[in-house]
């Protein structure tokens, strides 16, 4: 698999920090961009221009480096929980091939890409982007004493929400917001999903999610949270004045999640796909963004 390429290219003893930032896992940083590029594309067809293609690019590059020093600290802060539960025993700091003192110098080199990225921009956007930082160092301890760690993940990972439009911009108005809360809703979904993988190691260990809150009516939870995500980016959409074809998107992102529904199930394998496949309804629903705007600027000439 492409993914699993770059082991097979970088030094083995790469091996266990390629792990911690889940690099051969290209779903986290996916999740991760998308809210940048939908707010991105949300931006240019307010403004009536192109897409800033050097804007995607930077989020693309500080979404990598930042996922990657995210999962690095969540692995750490979870280095005894991961120890004790199946799927995640073998990571490199719960298996001991990695110790903490490493992890720490390999997650500030990954922070400063992300700084890297994040000081190319304007000042407003800045700020905010260091604003995220508060969820993202909590989020780890979350499931420890609540059952919805999920929304503190959608409050973090939803964030590109609304830097989209700050850097296009240099300020936020109600448009960008809306699509945030629809992205955190989103996230709260699908992160309900894969977390199906882990509800019965979850209850030995004492640790929460929403699938757990939810059982035996987890179609229901979940689809409530997809039906939110779509009418706050619907909202979004008409609060920047987007046009059919981005209305189009969001009726194959719509569409997309409600199959999802319709398939969750308590396997575990399941859920992993049906989590990996809300990539594509983030791509359908950027298509949508992107076409928009070319058609707004091509309708101007």
């Amino acid at each position: 698999m492409a993914d699993q390429l770059i082991f097979k290219i970088a030094p083995s003893s790469w091996t266990p920090f390629l792990q911690l930032s889940r690099i051969d896992r290209p779903i986290g940083w996916w999740l991760l961009v998308l809210p940048c590029w939908w707010s991105s594309a949300l931006a240019s067809i307010a403004g009536g221009r192109l897409l800033h293609v050097r804007d995607l690019l930077a989020f693309l590059i500080g979404a990598i480096a930042m996922r990657g020093a995210g999962s690095t600290f969540n692995d750490i802060a979870d280095r005894k929980i991961d120890a004790k539960v199946e799927r995640t025993r073998g990571r490199p700091l719960a298996s001991g091939r990695v110790s903490v003192r490493a992890a720490w110098v390999f997650i500030a080199a990954q922070c400063l890409v992300g700084l890297a990225v994040l000081l190319s921009f304007n000042p407003f956007a800045i700020a905010l982007g260091f604003s995220s930082m508060g969820f993202v160092c909590v989020y780890p301890f979350m499931k420890r004493i609540t059952n919805w760690p999920q929304a503190v993940l959608g409050a973090a990972f939803a964030w590109g929400g609304l830097m989209g439009w700050a850097v296009a911009f240099g300020s936020l108005a109600l448009a960008p917001v809306l699509l945030y809360f629809g992205a955190v809703f989103w996230t709260i979904g699908y992160d309900t999903v894969y977390a199906v993988q882990d509800v019965p190691d979850d209850e030995k260990a004492g640790i929460g999610s929403t699938a757990r809150f939810f059982g035996a009516h987890i179609r229901a939870g979940v689809g409530g949270l997809y039906a939110l995500s779509v009418v706050f980016v619907g909202a979004a959409f008409i609060a920047a004045g987007a046009g059919g074809w981005a209305l189009a998107g969001l009726a194959a992102f719509a569409a997309h999640l409600a199959l999802q529904v319709g398939r969750i199930d308590d396997g575990a394998a399941s859920a992993l796909r049906l989590f990996r496949s809300n990539r594509d309804a983030g791509l359908f629903l950027f298509a949508g963004l992107a076409v928009q705007a070319l058609s707004n600027v091509l309708m101007q000439a």
